[in-house]
């Protein structure tokens, strides 16, 4: 009787191990297959910049340039909470916390970066989009 839980419990550690081969195989693979993508890509990224483009429509996809929007963090809440006033926070009982889309808007319309804020100016993002290939039946 111990021999055969000894023979389950082998099988069940070579099952794990095929398993564990299996994966490294996969992701080995895998990982060669996101180099190349990732190379595509910056090749279609500096073809975009170069033709000084915001879109190219291809017959398989686009190609797209959008500038992200700014982001707001907040790197000193003591510091901010100091400084801030009602029209860059939102109350909630017994909670003060920073409304980000309100200080943003804030920055937009004065100019003016309250102390204990870091402005994150947007980036732009390249975007490839391809369009599925649909079989006739």
């Amino acid at each position: 009787m111990i021999r055969l839980e000894e023979e389950i419990a082998q099988t069940f550690n070579n099952a794990e191990e095929e398993a564990k081969i299996v994966k490294d195989w996969a992701l080995k693979h895998n990982s060669a297959a996101q180099d190349k993508i990732n190379l595509l890509k910056l090749k279609l990224e500096a073809f975009i910049r170069q033709e000084g483009k915001k879109t190219i429509d291809l017959p398989h996809g686009s190609l797209k340039i959008r500038k992200l929007p700014d982001k707001v963090e907040i790197s000193d809440m003591e510091l901010f909470l100091e400084s801030a006033n009602q029209e860059v926070v939102t109350i909630v009982p017994e909670t003060v916390k920073p409304d980000l889309t309100k200080i943003k808007a804030y920055i937009r319309s004065t100019g003016h970066i309250l102390p204990g804020l870091t402005v994150v100016e947007g980036k732009d993002d390249f975007k490839l989009t391809t369009n599925k290939n649909k079989k006739e039946n």
